[in-house]
């Protein structure tokens, strides 16, 4: 039998498109806010988990460093010993030190004196790097929860597109539905012919994209999906 030929559209509107060989992948990078975006949700969530997780660490690991050079851990016991941070007694209360300063949920019995002034800049530099992971990562969030990707979901096609005669006219007809209750008002809908083509000059072009006229100059390209 003839060979199915693939869609180079998805009915949910995805492009049937895989990239290979991808060479310049550090151009992903470039822009990282758009590439963590696109990427898939349990990816998202690691580096969301890891980027605070990440920072908490670092900076846990020198406030306890500064601990460590200045002796602090050696005077737990010597109350008239004025320690960088009080009741900083190893990693474990440096790294819960750290959490309570990044996310600003208020000092217990460990809190910063003012005999630090190594603290105090690092405590400076903390507080400014964890409000800039916090937008960061809260816009990823927000941007990538706000996509309307999964509202194609409740958008139906009919399986089968017809050529038929309407007004003495040869037109191409097929249905499209909402299946929510919110409808969308003022929808706007194109169409792309997509087939191979050889120019005059024998050059073959396997994807040549064709607007299709579907009432742009009579606004009859805005709908009003109620089914």
């Amino acid at each position: 039998g003839a060979r199915k030929r693939q869609r180079y559209v998805e009915k949910d509107g995805k492009c049937n498109v895989q990239h290979g060989n991808v060479r310049e992948t550090y151009r992903y990078l470039t822009d990282i806010f758009t590439t963590l975006v696109d990427l898939k949700w349990r990816f998202s969530l690691l580096v969301f988990i890891l980027a605070y997780a990440v920072t908490w660490l670092f900076f846990g690991l020198i406030w306890w460093f500064i601990a460590y050079c200045r002796g602090d851990l050696d005077h737990l016991e010597d109350h008239a010993w004025t320690p960088c941070v009080n009741n900083l007694n190893g990693f474990v209360s440096a790294f819960l030190f750290s959490i309570e300063t990044e996310t600003t949920i208020g000092y217990g019995h460990r809190v910063i004196t003012d005999k630090c002034p190594e603290g105090i800049v690092l405590l400076l530099l903390q507080a400014i790097l964890g409000s800039m992971v916090n937008a960061f990562m809260v816009g990823c969030m927000f941007v990538k929860i706000s996509q309307p990707n999964k509202r194609a979901e409740t958008l139906v096609f009919s399986s089968h597109a017809v050529v038929s005669l309407r007004d003495d006219r040869l037109c191409l007809m097929f249905r499209v539905g909402d299946l929510r209750d919110s409808h969308i008002v003022e929808a706007s809908i194109r169409a792309k012919l997509i087939k191979s083509k050889q120019t005059q000059e024998g050059e073959f072009i396997p994807l040549d994209q064709t607007d299709l006229s579907v009432g742009f100059e009579t606004g009859d390209d805005r709908l009003f999906l109620v089914s």
